[in-house]
């Protein structure tokens, strides 16, 4: 653990206790500053890693998170967010956290120790070879997480590791190794910071262009959101406003005609057809409005 740099102390905060409120606020500001500088030279690698998450989904495959800890945590959460946005099930794109939903609140002891759990959690979704499995952790050492991708690799699954630190063991164990080395913390180890941060910039990248690449997205609209609340019909018809420019009564009336779907009013529109011949065209077209509207 030693020779971790996110267990390493940060030479800027050593007295970290003693500094002002601002003055604390103002290193935390700057050291965060180093996060998307790390990022960016895994761009070429991370390109390769949503191109194999495109062509799982396209196959009807899976895009697997799997973490303990904040590493988890914000596995889960990206999952959870890819529903409404982008209208997937909650079977498209997972995540695991070690120990549970109860790990979602609250520590639970051992659990990112247990390499075997690491197994079972892949195991009791079934994985298979037409998933996508990206192991998260920032130390890059976890084992619950070093055995999930071991066992993805022993499936045929495509594997990915994402952690902040550089020649991590899981990068030795992944087909693809996202290694995102932010630095020291400013509070010595608790990865929850610039760490985390990290994690979650590169999980919002994958899962945003994985879902542009399969059509969910129309310019830099999310048109296959599912309107769940008040805020996200409201939304619909502003899309729908926009891409067909219509005014407000008239954008309703389609959404309504189109039985409140996006995709299906903006083909009715812009095709000047039924709502059948329109779900036909998205149908033919693996729902890209688009290459529907081309024919």
């Amino acid at each position: 653990m030693n020779h971790l740099t996110t267990e390493s102390r940060n030479t800027e905060t050593m007295h970290l206790d003693e500094m002002s409120i601002q003055e604390a606020l103002k290193a935390m500001n700057d050291e965060d500053q180093f996060v998307p500088k790390a990022i960016e030279p895994i761009i070429p690698e991370l390109t390769k890693v949503i191109k194999e998450a495109i062509s799982k989904f396209k196959q009807h495959g899976r895009l697997i998170y799997i973490g303990a800890g904040t590493s988890g945590r914000l596995g889960v959460l990206d999952a959870a967010e890819c529903v409404p946005t982008f209208n997937t099930s909650p079977d498209e794109v997972i995540g695991i956290i070690a120990g549970g939903s109860k790990a979602m609140t609250e520590a639970v002891e051992g659990a990112e120790d247990n390499e075997e759990q690491g197994k079972d959690d892949l195991k009791a979704i079934q994985l298979s070879k037409k998933d996508i499995v990206i192991g998260i952790s920032a130390s890059g050492r976890t084992p619950y997480v070093k055995a999930a991708l071991a066992f993805a690799n022993e499936v045929g699954a495509v594997s990915v590791s994402l952690s902040c630190n550089t020649n991590s063991e899981m990068s030795k164990l992944s087909q693809y190794a996202l290694e995102v080395p932010v630095g020291p913390e400013v509070l010595t180890g608790s990865t929850r910071l610039k760490s985390g941060t990290a994690q979650k910039l590169i999980l919002n990248m994958i899962s945003t262009m994985t879902m542009i690449g399969v059509g969910k997205v129309y310019d830099n609209l999310m048109v296959d959101l599912k309107p769940t609340n008040q805020k996200l019909i409201q939304r619909s018809i502003r899309i729908i406003k926009d891409i067909c420019d219509l005014n407000d009564e008239e954008a309703k009336l389609l959404y309504e005609k189109a039985d409140q779907n996006i995709k299906t009013a903006v083909v009715m529109y812009l095709c000047d057809t039924t709502k059948d011949d329109a779900q036909n065209k998205l149908l033919k077209h693996n729902g890209v409005i688009k290459q529907a509207i081309k024919g």
